[in-house]
Formats: C-alpha cells, sequence, structure tokens
C-alpha cells in the first residue's frame, strides 16, 4: 500500500459511519462511552474526510469549523494496519489544501502523543498556552 493508492473524500454518503463509531468508542480514550446520537450530530456539524484504499475506509479526520477564518482538528485516525504508510500524512495535505479550509486564520487541535504527525504540517505547541481556556466535562458520557 502507498499513500498516493488513497482516495480522500468529504461527502459524507462516503463515509463508513459504523467503522468510525466503533473505532473511535472502543479505541480512543476521548469518545469512550460516546452515544451514537451524539456521534451522528458532531458528524453532521462538521467537515469531515474518510481515506479509502479500494473502496474500504481506512482513515477519518474531523473538522469542527465555519470555513472562514477557524478550525478544531479532532477524530484523527488511521485504522492500526495502515499506520506508518503515509496515509495520515497524506490525508492531512489533502485537508490543507482544500477550497473550504484556503484562508483559515487558526487551527488548532488536541494531541496526547501524535505530535510528530502534525510537526511537519507547522503545527507547534501554542504560543500564548494562558490565552486558552477550556470546560471540560469528561464525565457527561458515563453510562454508569
Amino acid at each position: 500500500m502507498q499513500a498516493n493508492d488513497l482516495t480522500i473524500s468529504s461527502n459524507k454518503a462516503d463515509l463508513d459511519i459504523e467503522m468510525i463509531y466503533t473505532f473511535l468508542t472502543q479505541q480512543t480514550p476521548w469518545a469512550k462511552g460516546m452515544p451514537r446520537d451524539t456521534f451522528e450530530r458532531a458528524v453532521a456539524g462538521s467537515l469531515c474526510f474518510g481515506g479509502y484504499l479500494d473502496g474500504r475506509q481506512i482513515a477519518f479526520v474531523r473538522l469542527v469549523t465555519d470555513q472562514a477564518t477557524f478550525a478544531y482538528l479532532c477524530d484523527v485516525f488511521v485504522l492500526p494496519e495502515y499506520r506508518g504508510k503515509g496515509v495520515a500524512s497524506a490525508l492531512l495535505k489533502h485537508i490543507f489544501a482544500s477550497p473550504s479550509l484556503a484562508g483559515l486564520r487558526r487551527i488548532v487541535l488536541v494531541t496526547s502523543d501524535a505530535h510528530h504527525v502534525y510537526a511537519p504540517h507547522g503545527f507547534t505547541g501554542l504560543a500564548n498556552p494562558e490565552r486558552y481556556m477550556e470546560l471540560h466535562n469528561p464525565a457527561i458520557y458515563k453510562t454508569d
């Protein structure tokens, strides 16, 4: 598999919603316990990209954006068997060349362990972290 074999689409009809939801809720700490309807609303309200190999979705990226000034890059993943083959890099290059995202002043993301994936695309630590605040409620998905 070569990264140039990858087909990238922002057509939500192409997304394998079941695979994406299952992967995010079972394999990522940030989406564990997310209700299906919450996930579906997030996809509906976001700009989403899928990466496909031979018609099978192998990667996903979601951006929460106004498509004019700002985007939050989130829910990025490549299925484990396709990692290390340039898929994430090809997907990010495609996304950042998208007319929908041209001219954005700021794109932010949160990552605990993939800084090496984003740094080659120009991402750095926050220039002014003291300006950023958050309202974080991780318990919202608890279903005890």
